[in-house]
């Protein structure tokens, strides 16, 4: 079982946008699936202004006060909308005056999983991840839950969970939680697999088969013990030569939900997010859970 001992439980990150709201209303499913309490976290940066460069106040003023509660309270009302039934989970709420992407990276460290939208006040479409969202993926200390707004309503609750498995430490964890996730979510898994980064086309002296069965043995090897563990839990192994953020885009317009590992093949800690697994968080048009290997 994945660990859930934690201060914060689910923690989410609001900023009063449409993104935000999405995040809102999946963490509050994610918390009521894993009897964990939830915490909206919101944070206002201090102002710096002048030279030498400081704060224009030490203490919070009353105009950003008011600004954090309306979000506070926005956050609470989707919360509350989102329940469909279901009994309201523990719920805290925490305002900060303090940079927003170090104090959550600092929180990370006391939750379960952190979840954040895709998207902050002020981006442009989905072009790109937010800030605060890539930020995220990079540095925080537990699992990032990736929404994009209007994933919720669209999400189909029958549909399986997708999963990236590449061989290394970060793809083991996110093997564990991704089982996890089906088996709460009482449907399939969806272990996917590409052997290839250069795409398709055969690359002179190339063994394909020689490939394929080394593909074959990672995924017997990374889901044995797992299948094991979670015997309600489906798996159905899907194994490509080519791209695999290419591959798991398009497997994840069938699932519910994508979890991937940060790092990738040769992978080490501290390294920056893999190209597939952030390519996976951008584009997908599921919720995306990215986990750190440790």
């Amino acid at each position: 079982m994945v660990s859930t001992t934690t201060k914060y439980g689910i923690l989410v990150c609001v900023d009063g946008s449409a993104a935000s709201d999405t995040a809102v209303a999946w963490a509050t499913h994610e918390a009521i699936m894993r009897h964990l309490p939830i915490t909206l976290l919101h944070a206002e940066a201090p102002v710096v202004v002048g030279w030498p460069v400081g704060p224009l106040y030490l203490d919070m003023p009353e105009w950003q006060k008011e600004n954090g509660q309306h979000v506070i309270d926005q956050a609470r009302k989707t919360l509350s909308a989102s329940l469909g039934g279901s009994k309201l989970p523990e719920t805290h709420t925490e305002m900060v005056y303090s940079s927003v992407v170090p104090t959550l990276i600092d929180a990370s460290r006391s939750a379960s999983m952190i979840v954040a939208g895709s998207q902050g006040l002020g981006a442009l479409g989905r072009l790109l991840l937010g800030s605060v969202a890539t930020a995220l993926m990079h540095h925080a200390h537990c699992p990032v839950a990736i929404i994009h707004s209007g994933e919720t309503a669209a999400a189909d609750s029958n549909a399986p969970v997708l999963l990236g498995i590449d061989g290394s430490p970060a793809s083991e964890a996110a093997t564990a939680l991704a089982f996890d996730e089906a088996s709460r979510r009482g449907v399939g898994l969806l272990a996917l697999h590409a052997w290839s980064d250069v795409g398709v086309f055969p690359m002179l002296g190339m063994d394909w088969r020689d490939s394929e069965r080394k593909g074959q043995e990672i995924l017997a090897e990374r889901l044995a013990g797992w299948q094991e563990q979670y015997p309600d839990v489906h798996v159905e192994r899907l194994l490509f030569c080519d791209k695999p953020s290419r591959w798991l885009l398009e497997e994840s317009e069938r699932a519910q939900l994508a979890v991937v590992g940060s790092h990738g093949r040769g992978g080490f800690p501290g390294m920056l997010l893999g190209s597939v697994s952030s390519a996976v968080a951008q584009s997908a048009t599921v919720p995306v859970i990215v986990v750190r290997g440790s």
